[in-house]
């Protein structure tokens, strides 16, 4: 009789290549299950930190500002020290000019505005003025060349984009529409403003044009000129007060006549220096004060206020006033004078 060996019994139900191929196949699952979830986290995040401004929006205060640039040309413990030093510290727009930031420095300037706001856990706001024959020739004259003007706006734009996760608000070219038609060159100005916004545009970055203000351009007339940008999906509406002193109770009724006009575009009302309303004067008036602090007013028109203007930097050559821009210890002392 033929004995037969006795049968091997596998310590496994299974072959193991079927083994090894099903536990490959369930680390691949694992793997693509984690990191769908993290692919959600962070949607979650960046869809919860892309929100507009509102009321409790609170802009930086750069350290590159002129008012924090002046202190050391000022003595401690004067006026003049007190009430820069004052500003300094307040969240303001910063403004990005060719004569401040050049063709080849303003994306490193965007950087690193972006990272204050970043490390302090504030929105950043920016002021871009270089368009070109800016200012029509009066007081803030200048501006680049179109084609320079493209490049400088394409570098702004790169550092913009390079951090998707600061709130980024963007008033560009404050007067540039409202003075179109005084300039004569309103078809010109859209096709910039336009190549601009299109440039501009990305990620947590809320582009608010140009709207004048109530004691200008008639809403009809502005309303016309922002329409024909023909950029509503790409900008979330107009800047008002800007550089002006106008009080704020007067901008959000010219807000809301403009937003009605251009069917509910959002609008920013400056209210660095509407404190005391406005004389009539736009160059360096004297009596005027500070207003309310950014971030403090809104409806479900008006965004929210911010300094757009930084209190002290002169309107132009007029009233006593230094060339546009420079920072003005006087004006700082006098629009300061009831808040410290």
């Amino acid at each position: 009789m033929t004995v037969r060996p006795a049968p091997v019994r596998r310590r496994f139900g299974m072959p193991r290549w079927l083994l090894f191929t099903l536990l490959g196949l369930a680390a691949l699952v694992i793997l693509a299950i984690l990191a769908g979830v993290g692919s959600l986290i962070t949607w979650g995040v960046q869809t919860l930190s892309a929100r507009p401004p509102a009321v409790g929006t609170t802009v930086v205060a750069p350290d590159e500002s002129k008012a924090a640039r002046a202190l050391d040309a000022l003595e401690e413990g004067t006026p003049e020290y007190e009430a820069t030093a004052y500003l300094a510290e307040q969240p303001t727009t910063y403004w990005l000019t060719p004569e401040e930031d050049p063709l080849g420095e303003a994306t490193s300037r965007v950087t690193t505005l972006a990272a204050e706001a970043r490390d302090t856990g504030t929105a950043l706001s920016v002021a871009i003025y270089g368009l070109p024959g800016r200012d029509c020739g009066n007081f803030s004259a200048g501006g680049l060349a179109e084609e320079d003007y493209a490049t400088w706006i394409e570098e702004i734009a790169r550092g913009l984009n390079a951090a998707p996760d600061v709130q980024k608000i963007v008033i560009l070219e404050p007067d540039s529409l409202a003075l179109a038609p005084e300039c004569g060159n309103v078809e010109e100005r859209i096709r910039q403003l336009r190549n601009a916004i299109d440039r501009l545009g990305g990620t947590n970055t809320w582009i608010y044009v140009d709207g004048g203000h109530s004691n200008w351009v008639p809403a009809a007339e502005m309303a016309a000129l922002i329409d024909a940008l023909d950029r509503d999906d790409a900008i979330r509406g107009f800047a008002t007060n800007v550089s002006n002193y106008n009080h704020s109770t007067e901008e959000f009724v010219y807000a809301h006549e403009l937003s009605d006009l251009l069917g509910g575009a959002h609008a920013i009302v400056d209210t660095s220096r509407s404190g005391a309303g406005s004389n009539g004067d736009w160059c360096n008036p004297s009596g005027r004060l500070i207003g309310e602090p950014g971030g403090t007013l809104g409806d479900e028109v008006v965004d929210t206020n911010l300094w757009v203007k930084p209190p002290g930097e002169s309107d132009g050559t007029c009233n006593g006033g230094p060339a546009a821009g420079v920072w003005w210890p006087e004006a700082a002392v006098e629009l300061t004078r009831e808040a410290h």
